[in-house]
């Protein structure tokens, strides 16, 4: 363990520099620091994300309800760079007022709806279209079990072991060993779940599904963090595997995946989504 210590100040004070990669977006306060409407399409629900694994939950649950019928789900997927402070925006903090992808408008209510945190957009989809989530009382607590379990859980991944692995401007042991043992404990939860289990909540594809598999499935895939898939050993978690596989096969999940992203190969990313022959043109390109 490193011998380098810190000690806190008596009050913490801002360093607009101090935050690695996302330094740049990263701030104490809240609210739009810029004017910018945002565009409005023709479909009933106006999603405004990026392709993150918070993104790719709601287009995923969104192609999955229009390949169930669900013709109500149509939708124009507008992309919110991150990176350039696209969420500061007055237009979109008036959706979301804490500033993170995704955020959602559901046009067809009076007035209109806004839905915002990726959980509550699934939970929110699922109701309106009663798709996606048991109907018996049972079945969908355990549904809500998962999904609350993924909510509280994918930041540990994310901020926690993500950002001090991979964007942190300096490593340090502690940190990076705190929080991986914390996700190997979490991939021990959900491996040891799905011995029994199809999907999380049972034989039923469900939201809770749909909201674990964009941060678990590709972190065992090794889609996260550069190699950090080595270096927490993921390809032991066979059930996990499994799983994660199963669920990459399904037409809906390979549309959803794509949507507001722009990177990766030519036939893995669309920035907006106005139509299913948007995506159609995108998976028909060459990888390259």
């Amino acid at each position: 363990m490193s011998n380098d210590t810190y000690t806190p100040p008596k009050v913490w004070k801002w360093d607009a520099g101090n935050g690695g990669k996302f330094a740049n977006i990263n701030r104490p306060v809240s609210g739009s620091t810029h004017e910018k409407e945002l565009p409005r399409g023709k479909h009933p629900l106006q999603l405004h994300s990026m392709g993150t694994p918070n993104g790719v939950k709601v287009t995923v649950m969104l192609e999955e309800l229009l390949a169930a019928g669900h013709s109500g789900a149509e939708y124009d997927a507008w992309m919110i760079q991150i990176g350039e402070g696209d969420q500061f925006g007055s237009g979109f903090v008036e959706i979301n007022p804490n500033s993170k992808i995704p955020a959602l408008i559901d046009t067809t209510t009076d007035p209109q709806t806004r839905v915002f945190e990726s959980g509550s957009i699934l939970f929110y989809l699922a109701e309106k279209f009663g798709a996606f989530m048991p109907e018996d009382h049972k079945g969908r607590t355990e549904c809500m079990n998962w999904l609350f379990w993924q909510m509280g859980s994918a930041p540990y991944l994310g901020g926690g072991f993500g950002h001090f692995y991979a964007y942190a401007p300096e490593k340090y042991e502690y940190p990076i060993n705190r929080f991986s043992m914390e996700i190997k404990r979490q991939l021990d939860v959900l491996d040891k779940h799905l011995v029994e289990n199809e999907f999380f909540c049972g034989d039923e594809y469900t939201i809770a599904d749909i909201a674990i598999w964009p941060w678990y499935g590709a972190l065992v895939k090794g889609l996260l963090y550069g190699d950090s898939a080595t270096f927490l050993e993921t390809n032991s978690y066979k059930n996990m595997l499994r799983w994660t596989n199963s669920i990459a096969e399904r037409p809906a999940v390979k549309r959803g995946r794509i949507v507001n992203r722009t990177m990766g190969a030519a036939n893995a990313q669309l920035r907006d989504r106005h139509s299913a022959s948007d995506i159609d043109e995108v998976l028909a390109k060459p990888a390259e």
